[in-house]
C-alpha cells in the first residue's frame, strides 16, 4: 500500500512537471508585439504629412509594403515601385542614370531616393505632385516607367485572393480602389525613416557617434559651405535650385515645366545628403557617377544663367584638405541599419 502510494506521488509529481513545461512561460505570455506607431526623430521637425485620414497599422503597412513591390502595377507585369527604388540603395536606383520602365524604355530623369518622406511638401524633381498619397499616380501613369491605368490594377489585384484578404485586414473589409491603393503605399513609404546614422547618433550622444577629428573639420565645412540648402537635420529645405549644371540634349526646365515660370528654369529640387554611399549616380539626371565629380562641378563646372543660385555664381572652393574633410563628414550620413532593416526588404 505505502510502495502504491510513492508511485502515486512520483506520477502526480511527473504529470505536473509536464504539464508546466507544456504551459507558456509566464515571461514570455506578457510579452506583446509592439503596436506598429510613426516616431519623430529626436530634434527633428514636426512631419508635413502625419498619416491623416490613413490609420496606422502594420496591416496597412504590409498591404503597402506587398503593393510596393508588386510588378502587377505595370502595364505588362515587370516593373513595380521597387524596381526603380531598391531597398540597398536607400529606395533609389544604383548605377542606373535614369528610370527603366516597362520594355527597357528609359525615363529622362534619376530616380530619386524615398526615405524621410513625410517631411517632403511635394515630389519628383519638378515638384509635380505635392501630397504623398497622389505621389504613385504619376510613375503608374508614365508611358515610360510603369504604363498602367489604376481600372487596370484594381482588376488584377480583385482577383488576387491573398489581397483581399490583406484589404479586409487593413480597411476592414475587401473593397479594392485607388484611394485605398494609395494610402497603403504611402503607409509604406512614409515608415522609411532613415534617422540612424553615425551623424544622428553624434547629435544624441549615443554609442558609436564618436566623430574624428577630419569628420568634425567636415562638419564645419558643411556648416559653411553647404548648409543653406542642404539644411539640417534632414540635408534638405525641399526647395527648388538651378545649382549651374551645364545644359545636354534633353534641355529638362525642371520646375519650370510644373510652373510654366521664367523665374524657375533649370530648377529642380535639391536632394537631401543623407546615404549618398547608396544613391549613386547623383543629379537629376545622373550625370555623375561619383561625389569627386560632383565636388569638380561645384568647384570649377557651374554654368552661368539668368536662374542660376546666387551663391553658386563663384563657384564653391575647397582645398585639398577640406575636401577630404568634407567627403569623411559625408559619410557620417550614411545609415546602414535603414538599407537593411527587413521590415523594408521586398517580402517573400
Amino acid at each position: 500500500m505505502k510502495k502504491g502510494i510513492i508511485i502515486a506521488a512520483i506520477l502526480s509529481i511527473a504529470s505536473a512537471s509536464l504539464f508546466t513545461a507544456c504551459k507558456p512561460d509566464p515571461d514570455f505570455d506578457a510579452v506583446k508585439t509592439e503596436e506598429l506607431s510613426f516616431k519623430i526623430p529626436q530634434g527633428w521637425p514636426i512631419p508635413y504629412y502625419q498619416f491623416e485620414n490613413n490609420k496606422v497599422s502594420q496591416a496597412n503597412f504590409e498591404l503597402g509594403r506587398k503593393l510596393f513591390f508588386d510588378t502587377r502595377l505595370s502595364k505588362d507585369n515587370t516593373i513595380s515601385c521597387g524596381s526603380c527604388h531598391q531597398a540597398f540603395s536607400a529606395f533609389a536606383q544604383l548605377d542606373h542614370a535614369v528610370s527603366h520602365g516597362v520594355q527597357d524604355k528609359l525615363g529622362t530623369r534619376n530616380s530619386p531616393a524615398l526615405f524621410n518622406l513625410n517631411w517632403h511638401t511635394s515630389f519628383f524633381w519638378d515638384g509635380g505632385v505635392n501630397h504623398i498619397e497622389s505621389q504613385p499616380i504619376n510613375p503608374i501613369q508614365n508611358p515610360v516607367e510603369m504604363d498602367e491605368n489604376l481600372g487596370n490594377i484594381i482588376t488584377k489585384l480583385s482577383a488576387d485572393n491573398t489581397y483581399k484578404q490583406m484589404f479586409t485586414s487593413a480597411w476592414g473589409n475587401d473593397t479594392i480602389n485607388s484611394q485605398r491603393i494609395f494610402k497603403s503605399l504611402a503607409m509604406f513609404m512614409g515608415m522609411l525613416v532613415s534617422s540612424n546614422s553615425k551623424y544622428d547618433k553624434y547629435k544624441r550622444g549615443e554609442a558609436g557617434g564618436n566623430m574624428t577629428a577630419e569628420e568634425l573639420s567636415g562638419y564645419e565645412i558643411y556648416k559653411a559651405k553647404c548648409s543653406s540648402c542642404h539644411t539640417e537635420p534632414l540635408f534638405s529645405d525641399f526647395s527648388y535650385k538651378n545649382n549651374g549644371l551645364p545644359p545636354t540634349s534633353v534641355n529638362d526646365s525642371g520646375r519650370a515645366h510644373i510652373t510654366r515660370a521664367a523665374a524657375d528654369m533649370y530648377k529642380f529640387k535639391v536632394p537631401s545628403l543623407r546615404n549618398l554611399a547608396y544613391t549613386m549616380p547623383f543629379m537629376h539626371d545622373g550625370r555623375f557617377d561619383n561625389l569627386d565629380r560632383v565636388l569638380d562641378h561645384y568647384a570649377g563646372g557651374i554654368h552661368q544663367s539668368p536662374t542660376l543660385e546666387p551663391q553658386l555664381q563663384n563657384g564653391i572652393q575647397l582645398n585639398s584638405q577640406q575636401r577630404s574633410d568634407l567627403l569623411a563628414f559625408l559619410n557620417t550620413l550614411n545609415d546602414e541599419s535603414f538599407v537593411k532593416d527587413s521590415r523594408f526588404q521586398q517580402p517573400k
